[in-house]
């Protein structure tokens, strides 16, 4: 997928989250460890959120060991960085044309 798809598919996702009631409080965080696609905020807790989406494929499949254990090392300076110390969760939201599906505490 080329960068720009990738980036159109947050910018949908991102406005998806608000409208479920998350609160969008950053977006594309780089750190040495990885990328985050979207940090937001819902009922108190931080929800770390990598984005895939497919048109040939199943998003879901991109979502692996590797990438979670990039997105935790990332999740964890990002808190360190910010000073939070909320609860958080690492969220997969998957875009399958224009349907969402997000799956919530995605782990290891």
């Amino acid at each position: 997928m080329s960068r720009a798809k990738g980036f159109a598919a947050e910018d949908r996702a991102a406005k998806w989250l608000t409208a479920q009631g998350f609160e969008v409080i950053d977006r594309n965080f780089y750190d040495k460890c990885g990328e985050i696609d979207i940090i937001a905020v819902k009922d108190e807790v931080i929800h770390f959120v990598e984005v895939k989406s497919g048109e040939n494929f199943d998003p879901i499949y991109a979502i692996t060991p590797t990438k979670l254990g990039k997105i935790a090392k990332t999740a964890e300076r990002y808190l360190q960085r910010r000073g939070f110390t909320n609860a958080y969760t690492i969220d997969a939201l998957l875009a399958r044309r224009n349907e969402f599906e997000l799956i919530e505490n995605v782990t290891i």
